[in-house]
């Protein structure tokens, strides 16, 4: 009994003390339990704030928004008509401080809620006009282009105030009678022609008289006056009825005589055939007179274009064409002038020009001015010009 009683009383022990660990394991289990819940509570509470101020974000961007579309139709605090633009945000949440990026005059005005769910109706848009404004049927006026075009200097001249232009160019218009286009096409070209920063002058060459027209020779006109006025080393001959539909159709000279009007309206915006150099085209001093310029014989509508053509390729020379998306023109429709009818002889003329172009052009020109004006937009160039030869008499 002796022996027995302690061996007893060491396995309660151990038994008692496997038990206290238990215990002890159990509690540290369930308190890390605890925690573990109550972090996964807190990540979920989080979530649910920055939920929600995502959400109220969205919806103040909504809000500004629409704010910003509307803000020039809404009267707020009686702002209406004073030209300043109201924009709403929310200032009670932070980093709201938007002020630093309006622009001046413009207003910050905290979000506030409508006393009415009702927005307020926008103003009625008037009717638009019957005829847009500077379109080819309204009424264009030399002031109202003389405004629109005010560091162009007497004379129609324009020099880049910002760089030093590559090239000096005079713009020549063989004209008579057509005082309503010359509005149209000043309008559309000054700011062209400015944004091309070139150094240009405008020369109008007015037919006198009511013989038949002759283009080639008034533009021959043009280049002699344009050079007694000025140092210009490229020339721009052009129809005043043709409206370039795209800035980067440079005018100014090239490598190789320039045909720059090859897809116009009136031809489907192609090229009417490959020998075509009609409507606007341009040449430097050195190529104008490597072709003895342009001929003097043809009286009336057609065929001077293709003789100068011709006079290009039997010089050696080639004619450049931009992009066909870039050469486009618009045409201001008209009726064909009086005493501009079409050359019976321009075809037997055409063929002849291998034999006609060292005795006929700039080097037989003869004419004389009966005035010259510089006026705000262009100058003005009167001439007299002769008239045509008696054409033969049929047998």
């Amino acid at each position: 009994m002796s022996v027995a009683a302690p061996r007893q009383r060491c396995r309660g022990w151990r038994s008692s003390s496997s038990a206290m660990t238990r215990l002890m394991l159990g509690r540290t289990l369930e308190r890390i339990c605890k925690g573990v819940l109550l972090l996964c509570l807190l990540h979920f509470l989080i979530m649910m704030i920055l939920y929600f101020d995502v959400y109220s974000q969205r919806f103040d961007l909504f809000s500004r928004f629409n704010n910003g579309r509307n803000g020039s139709r809404n009267n707020v605090s009686g702002a209406a008509g004073s030209g300043h633009h109201y924009y709403y945000y929310n200032l009670s949440r932070p980093n709201a401080t938007l002020a630093s990026y309006l622009a001046p005059g413009e207003q910050l005005v905290p979000t506030v809620q409508p006393e009415t769910n009702q927005m307020p109706s926008p103003k009625p848009l008037p009717p638009c006009p019957e005829i847009p404004p500077a379109s080819f049927g309204s009424q264009m006026t030399m002031e109202r282009v003389q405004k629109e075009n005010p560091n162009v200097t007497e004379g129609g001249r324009y020099t880049p105030p910002d760089c030093r232009p590559r090239w000096k160019v005079a713009i020549i218009i063989p004209f008579r009678h057509r005082e309503n286009h010359l509005k149209y096409w000043l309008h559309y070209l000054h700011p062209i022609l400015r944004r091309q920063k070139i150094d240009y002058g405008i020369y109008i060459i007015n037919q006198l008289g009511e013989e038949t027209f002759n283009r080639a020779k008034l533009l021959n006109v043009g280049y002699t006056e344009a050079t007694k006025d000025g140092e210009y080393d490229c020339f721009i001959f052009s129809d005043v009825d043709l409206i370039p539909m795209d800035d980067r159709n440079l005018y100014h000279c090239y490598d190789q005589p320039r045909h720059f009007a090859i897809a116009m309206d009136k031809f489907g915006f192609r090229l009417p055939y490959a020998g075509y150099f009609g409507g606007v085209s341009g040449l430097s001093k050195k190529q104008f007179l490597k072709i003895n310029g342009f001929p003097n014989e043809y009286w009336g509508w057609g065929g001077e274009d293709d003789d100068i053509y011709n006079r290009i390729t039997l010089n050696g020379m080639k004619v450049s064409r931009p992009d066909v998306r870039i050469g486009r023109y618009r045409m201001i429709k008209h009726e064909r002038d009086k005493h501009n009818e079409p050359n019976p002889q321009r075809f037997n003329k055409i063929q002849n020009t291998k034999n006609t172009m060292k005795k006929d052009g700039i080097s037989s020109l003869t004419y004389r001015v009966i005035q010259f004006k510089r006026y705000a937009l262009y100058t003005n160039i009167s001439v007299e010009i002769g008239k045509p030869p008696p054409r033969p008499i049929k047998g």
